[in-house]
């Protein structure tokens, strides 16, 4: 019997997502399908003019404790559990009077969807399902005899098998089992994930919650294959956004958009437009301006080479000037959090350019978690959501920073937070003019970035140097004295560190041998 084509005659369906419900009922009513059926979903089968049994008239047992208990009762999961080839299960059956239910159609109260919709703590706990995953969990380990359904967009595959075979195979059904336990799987990730960000603790056992999987043609290179999962998060990016032109985003295209949508996210729109240019996951270019048009300007100054095919975000929506602009270069994608009409018809002439449009920007302070695949097991930890301002930092030179070099102080921090380390960043009037990522010492970042203010300074054919009178942000406190003097070398006049060294009182009698002012942040934003 269990290799056999079976056709179900007993139903049992309860499901939040109501679409497709109808195709659904009327499918099993041709069928003539007993269905059992609780609350809302009873009603809507009933208005479909289907025959449905309440569960409570099912079990003899009414519900109870504002419906938190209803199905769990032997007369559903022995009804689903019951092995029909088991003499002492069916024995049961008969002595319990449990009669057999052969299909289970669930989906889960939106747990997701309530906590993304940031939910108070009350009513996302209200959200977590009890009953559902117990019965879908029942149904799925006894798929020799019970199909189960989580997901409205199986319906009509269900529909296509019993048709095309009479009922529904035993290969069919095992699919849907498999499809079943990580419907399961990753509804309890969320909730994990979610207690995680409440308590502010790491959980003992951890699953990642996320999917359907979109493939990719391939990884970071040909050789390797890829897909995104996208998590449920409702956070602003790349997940989210509508994709309104463009080719297909590849693996790179999601992993630095996303790069330089969070850092954008670090400048606030209500001050100034704000545009980070990335390449590699690193900013090659960050300015605020007036305008988005006068922030990508100045942005794309500081490393015109690198700009070439790059990443383009803006922390608001994209405009005409701006967007004759972006295309005037070869680009692989802009992402905004809107566009005007006008822009995206002058995108539109680079028929391969992404244009990515969200419904706003990410919060750099909302809590997450962040994880990286190691061999053998997975790195957690919870999202560098630090953030720096004037009232945050400590004088430590005689010279206190002007409020010039305070504002471009924080500028250069936040932008260093998203920087691989070890990261020194230049910058100069709200725009960075120079930028050292990802070397093996920090004396090194220094000079190459300030190596690359110079190019691009001669690349613009302006004779006076862009870092003299800059200042510096480092994400890790200086270990000597060396990568201090290479920015006071390259003209800076101002710097931020977190310090913490062991030598804090060397770098800082050479900041203030140089005349530098220096502040201490207390945090630190290594990126590996």
């Amino acid at each position: 019997m269990s290799d056999s084509v079976i056709a179900p005659v007993r139903a049992l369906i309860s499901v939040s997502d109501k679409a497709g419900l109808d195709t659904l009922g009327r499918f099993l009513k041709s069928k003539d399908v007993e269905i059992l059926s609780t609350g809302g979903t009873a009603r809507a089968l009933s208005d479909l003019g289907c025959a449905v049994t309440e569960v409570s008239d099912h079990t003899g047992s009414p519900e109870m404790m504002d419906g938190r208990v209803k199905t769990l009762h032997p007369k559903i999961h022995g009804g689903i559990l019951g092995l029909r080839d088991a003499d002492s299960h069916v024995q049961a059956m008969k002595d319990h009077d449990i009669a057999g239910i052969d299909l289970v159609v669930i989906n889960l109260y939106p747990f997701e969807k309530t906590v993304a919709a940031g939910a108070d703590r009350a009513t996302a706990i209200e959200n977590i399902d009890i009953g559902g995953p117990a019965m879908i969990r029942s149904a799925a380990k006894n798929h020799r005899f019970v199909a189960v359904v989580t997901d409205p967009a199986d319906y009509q595959a269900l529909m296509d098998e019993w048709r095309d075979h009479g009922g529904l195979t035993m290969a069919f059904r095992e699919q849907l089992a498999a499809r079943a336990f990580a419907r399961t799987g990753a509804y309890d990730s969320a909730i994990t994930a979610w207690f995680a960000g409440q308590s502010g603790e790491m959980p003992g056992r951890f699953g990642v919650s996320a999917g359907p999987a979109q493939p990719l043609r391939y990884g970071e290179n040909p050789h390797q294959i890829a897909a995104f999962y996208p998590s449920g998060d409702r956070r602003p990016g790349v997940a989210s956004a509508r994709q309104i032109q463009g080719k297909a985003l590849s693996y790179n295209n999601l992993n630095d958009t996303d790069a330089a949508y969070e850092l954008v996210a670090e400048f606030d729109p209500a001050e100034s437009a704000a545009v980070a240019i990335i390449k590699h996951a690193n900013p090659c270019g960050v300015a605020t301006g007036k305008t988005v048009g006068e922030a990508y300007e100045r942005a794309v100054a500081c490393d015109p080479v690198s700009a070439f095919g790059g990443i383009i975000a803006l922390n608001q929506p994209l405009e005409a000037d701006a967007a004759e602009a972006i295309t005037s270069i070869f680009t692989e994608v802009i992402i905004a959090p809107g566009a005007s009409e006008e822009a995206i018809a002058i995108v539109a002439k680079k028929k391969n350019l992404r244009l990515l449009l969200t419904d706003g920007l990410p919060d750099p302070a909302a809590p997450g978690l962040a994880f990286k695949a190691l061999a053998g097991g997975v790195l957690a930890q919870s999202r560098d959501n630090g953030r720096i301002t004037a009232d945050d930092v400590k004088v430590v030179t005689k010279r206190a920073p002007s409020e010039q070099e305070m504002a471009d102080l924080i500028f250069a921090f936040r932008v260093g937070k998203h920087v691989k380390s070890n990261a020194i960043v230049y910058v100069r009037d709200g725009r960075t003019v120079g930028v050292g990522a990802g070397q093996m010492s920090r004396v090194d970042s220094a000079r190459i970035a300030a190596r690359k203010a110079e190019d691009a300074r001669e690349a613009a054919g302006d004779s006076d140097s862009w870092t003299k009178g800059s200042v510096v942000a480092s994400d890790a406190f200086f270990p000597f004295a060396d990568g201090l003097m290479a920015a006071v070398e390259a003209g800076a006049t101002a710097v931020i560190q977190p310090g913490g060294s062991v030598r804090d009182d060397e770098v800082i009698a050479a900041a203030d041998e140089a005349g530098l002012a220096m502040v201490f942040t207390g945090m630190r934003h290594f990126r590996h």
